[in-house]
């Protein structure tokens, strides 16, 4: 428990009394790349402080301009790892009950970060893909997580089809991410972290205009995340 609560303080640490400064600067200036780029490096720091070395490989394949990022999801410490790692500001789909967490709630709706409602049925999920649109148009990169929730085995899962259809949708590339380590340091359904080395291991983009058919770009995508995934990690049937 010691490595979470040094990542937990940590980030509490920094991060509150930075929200405090910084949250009404970009009120008053407008520009929230300030506040953005000193949570980028809290959450390294925090990562840092809980032991945790990260590798990344395949910088080269990250295009210019906003793309959609899509990584496999494995472990509550993906998120925090991958944000640091993309260039700019990206925006991340996130739980909408996440928004009402003072300060960093209100940082995170100011970053432009999309959120996914938990009720509503099919309204709800159109006002979030109609945001997520409206995100990815607007030239912000995405980080989406498209097996929806964290592997119980590590192993790959199926797709949702959100990520594909914005980006048919806004034309945005698709760059599948492999992720290898984090299973081990926090896994499904317990608090505990311990510090490891993750790699992340950025792909060659996918362009949706070769994918007219969105179930061929989803199977791109999936084949070229398993490819840079060890045996224990790739699914046990082909989906």
């Amino acid at each position: 428990m010691w490595a979470a609560f040094k990542m937990v303080i940590t980030f509490a640490g920094l991060g509150i009394p930075a929200g405090l400064v910084l949250i009404p600067w970009t009120f008053l200036t407008k520009k929230i790349q300030p506040m953005y780029r000193v949570g980028k490096w809290i959450s390294a720091a925090g990562i840092r402080a809980a032991g945790i070395k990260v590798e990344q490989h395949g910088r080269e394949n990250i295009p210019e301009g906003a793309a959609i990022f899509v990584p496999n999801h494995i472990s509550n410490l993906d998120p925090p790892i991958m944000v640091p790692l993309i260039p700019g500001t990206p925006s991340i789909m996130l739980k909408a009950e996440l928004l009402k967490i003072p300060v960093l709630g209100k940082a995170w709706e100011m970053a432009k970060f999309v959120p996914v409602y938990r009720e509503g049925g099919r309204e709800a999920a159109v006002r979030t893909a109609r945001y997520a649109e409206q995100v990815i148009r607007g030239g912000l990169s995405m980080l989406i997580f498209a097996e929806g929730t964290r592997s119980k085995t590590g192993r790959l899962q199926a797709f949702k089809a959100g990520p594909f259809h914005f980006a048919q949708s806004t034309g945005a590339p698709i760059v599948p991410v492999a992720i290898v380590g984090t299973e081990s340091m926090m896994q499904k359904g317990s608090s505990r972290v311990y510090p490891g080395v993750a790699k992340v291991t950025f792909l060659p983009p996918v362009d949706p205009a070769d994918y007219p058919n969105r179930a061929e770009m989803v199977a791109e995508v999936r084949r070229r995340i398993i490819s840079a995934l060890p045996d224990s990690m790739k699914p046990l049937e082909t989906e």
